[in-house]
C-alpha cells in the first residue's frame, strides 16, 4: 500500500506556477506533433494525399483551441450542467479544473473537420494521425491525474492500493494508472503498430481508436469512483461509461460505413 504525498505543483516561482497537469498538456502536444510528422511521412511514401507537411503545423493551433474549448464545454454539459447554469461566470475559470475527455474529443473532431474543409484535405487522414498520437497525451494526463490525487479509484484491499489523504484514509485502486496503462500505453502500441506495420487504410485508425478507447474506458470505470455530483446513471453506469459506449457505437458505425464504401469500389 502506498500513501499518496505527491505535490501537484512542479515548480513555484511565486508569480508563475508550473503544475504537472499543465506540463502534461504541453509535453503531450509537442511529442504528438513530432510523432505525427513521422507518421505522415511514412504514410505518404506509399499513398498519395493532397497534403503538405506544413499543414500539420497549422493544425496544431486548431487542436489546442479545440481541446480547451471542447474539454471545458464537455465538462459543463456532461458533468455539472445545473451548477454552471446557475453560476455561468465559473465556466470561464478553467484554471480551477474541470475538463472532459469526451468533450475534448468532440472538440478535436470538430476542429479537425473545419480545418480539413478549409485546406481541402481528407478529414479522416488528419483524424488517423491524431488518433495515433493522442494516447501520448492521454497517458501523461492520467499520470498527472494521479499526481493531483483526483479521479480516485474505489476502495480496495489489494497490495498496490493507494491512500489519498486529502480524500480519506481508505486504500483505493490507482484507477488513474490503470487508465494510463490501457488508454495510453496499450492503445498507443495497438494503433502505431497497425499504422507502421500494415498497409494504410483511410479511417481505420480513427474507428479503432474510438472502439478500443471506449472498451478500455468502460473497463477502468469499474475501478473508478463516479463523479460525486452525478453518481451512477440508472443506478448502474457512470457518465464516463455511457459516453464511452457511445464512442464504441460511433466507431462501429464508421467501420460499417467505410467497409461498405470499399466494397462498392
Amino acid at each position: 500500500m502506498y500513501t499518496h504525498n505527491l505535490d501537484p505543483v512542479l515548480i513555484d516561482f511565486g508569480i508563475i506556477i508550473i503544475r504537472w497537469y499543465s506540463l502534461a498538456y504541453v509535453l503531450g502536444i509537442l511529442l504528438g506533433w513530432w510523432l505525427g510528422k513521422k507518421i505522415i511521412n511514412h504514410i505518404l511514401k506509399d499513398n498519395y494525399f493532397n497534403f503538405k507537411l506544413n499543414d500539420f503545423d497549422d493544425l496544431i493551433s486548431y487542436l489546442i483551441l479545440s481541446i480547451i474549448l471542447g474539454g471545458r464545454i464537455g465538462y459543463v454539459v456532461f458533468y455539472n450542467f445545473e451548477y454552471y447554469i446557475l453560476n455561468p461566470i465559473e465556466i470561464f475559470k478553467v484554471w480551477e479544473g474541470g475538463m472532459s475527455f469526451h468533450g475534448a474529443l468532440i472538440g478535436i473532431i470538430t476542429g479537425t473537420y473545419l480545418f480539413s474543409k478549409k485546406k481541402k484535405i481528407s478529414t479522416f487522414f488528419m483524424l488517423d494521425i491524431i488518433a495515433c498520437v493522442a494516447p501520448i497525451g492521454i497517458f501523461l494526463g492520467r499520470v498527472a491525474n494521479f499526481i493531483n490525487g483526483e479521479l480516485i479509484g474505489k476502495v480496495a484491499s489489494i497490495p498496490w492500493s493507494v491512500v489519498f489523504p486529502l480524500v480519506d484514509m481508505q486504500p483505493r485502486h490507482p484507477s488513474q494508472l490503470y487508465e494510463a496503462f490501457l488508454e495510453g500505453i496499450v492503445l498507443f502500441l495497438i494503433l502505431n503498430i497497425l499504422v507502421f506495420k500494415n498497409k494504410y487504410k483511410l479511417g481505420r485508425i480513427s474507428y479503432l481508436f474510438l472502439i478500443y478507447y471506449g472498451i478500455f474506458r468502460v473497463f477502468t470505470e469499474f475501478f473508478r469512483e463516479p463523479d460525486v455530483q452525478i453518481g451512477y446513471m440508472f443506478n448502474l453506469f457512470s457518465m464516463g461509461t455511457l459516453l464511452s459506449f457511445l464512442m464504441i457505437l460511433s466507431g462501429l458505425i464508421i467501420l460499417f460505413i467505410l467497409k461498405k464504401k470499399r466494397d462498392e469500389i
